[in-house]
């Protein structure tokens, strides 16, 4: 069995290698565009730790993205410096900070808003929790939108431009890079990058799922005044699970900001929530593999639909505009994969279920 697991690991290791490789074929945008869906994955396996995991319903999760973009975006561009002399005195080359740096400042900063939102917000459950949220998400999105005057921060909704490329161990993502006499383009280069996180990623949410802590998040889901009753501390539980969450949004905002190298406030609309929300409920709350699958069949579903929106509407002779038949399309597909599987396309195992079964044997 152990054969077996390694075997399957190993060949699929080697598929998600050689993927931009085969993809690359047809030009950058499909590879982009499964950057873009890993970019996904890491948010919505983010949000699964507070939705999945600890059953809080979090609707301004977009808020935590943006959080990280713009915090990459204004220690990785002249926006500051162009407006504020004081910074351009201090740091004359501007600011231009490693990997290393920006990916765990990113973290760090979108946990501890993580925290601030889920402090006053301990007693809250269900519609009135998403309600919250939901404001809190806007309430970034505004501040963004406005923080030009009387000093201009974010350049309101012109959004930041010039914004670096990341640099991994001295090779410039931005640039293609020239391997045993193949050409490797910038766009595979940040596919391996956002791959990799999202390895790890994975790593951390599963032994997340699997200790103390985990099991403390699940048993606050199933029945908060029983685990409170159990000895659980359910205020520090919930407030770790906001801020883990929250990292996960934050490392995302950095890496989004430089893959685009351009931010606006327009990016993080509260549209992007509720799709964050669609692919974890859509693959399966709680289940990783679930919420990987959600994700990815998300953010690739508008492109594919895409080819199919624009010949149906000019058989209509354009009187069906073809972005809006293409968000038609998406609705209905996910409207027909809800009512067939209503916990998901790959939802997580039933509790007691194994035991079950374990015990009819």
């Amino acid at each position: 069995m152990n054969t077996k697991k390694l075997s399957v690991f190993l060949a699929s290791a080697v598929g998600l290698v050689l993927v931009p490789l085969f993809v690359q074929q047809f030009g950058d945008g499909p590879v982009r565009i499964i950057d873009l869906a890993l970019l996904y994955v890491l948010l919505a396996l983010g949000l699964n730790i507070v939705v999945g995991y600890a059953g809080l319903l979090d609707l301004g999760y977009v808020a935590f993205y943006a959080v990280g973009a713009y915090m990459f975006a204004l220690l990785s561009s002249p926006q500051l410096t162009n407006n504020f002399p004081a910074l351009a005195a201090a740091f004359p080359n501007g600011l231009h900070l490693p990997i290393y740096v920006v990916i765990p400042l990113g973290a760090l900063l979108a946990g501890v808003f993580g925290v601030l939102l889920g402090a006053p917000t301990l007693k809250l459950r269900g519609d009135y929790l998403a309600i919250v949220t939901l404001g809190f998400g806007e309430i970034i999105r505004v501040f963004l939108l406005n923080l030009q005057y009387p000093y201009n921060i974010t350049n309101g909704p012109q959004g930041i431009g010039q914004i670096d490329a990341l640099h991994f161990f001295g090779v410039d993502l931005s640039v293609p890079l020239h391997v045993f006499g193949y050409t490797l383009p910038s766009v595979t280069l940040y596919y391996y990058l956002f791959l990799a996180l999202v390895v790890l990623s994975v790593l951390i949410c599963s032994r997340l799922e699997d200790s103390r802590i985990g099991r403390a998040w699940m048993a606050i889901r199933e029945d908060e005044i029983a685990a409170k009753a159990m000895g659980i501390n359910t205020r520090n539980m919930k407030l770790l699970a906001f801020g883990m969450g929250a990292t996960f949004g934050g490392v995302s905002g950095t890496l989004f900001a430089s893959f685009q190298g351009f931010v606006s406030p327009e990016s993080f609309s509260l549209q992007e929530s509720i799709t964050i929300v669609a692919m974890v409920v859509l693959g399966g709350i709680g289940n990783i593999p679930g919420v990987i699958l959600g994700a990815l069949l998300l953010a690739a579903l508008p492109e594919v639909l895409r080819y199919v929106g624009s010949p149906l509407a000019e058989m209509t002779d354009g009187r069906l505009d073809a972005s809006i038949l293409r968000q038609l399309l998406i609705a209905l597909a996910m409207i027909g994969i809800m009512l067939v599987r209503p916990r998901g396309l790959w939802p997580s195992p039933e509790h007691g279920k194994s035991a079950a079964a374990g015990s009819a044997k």
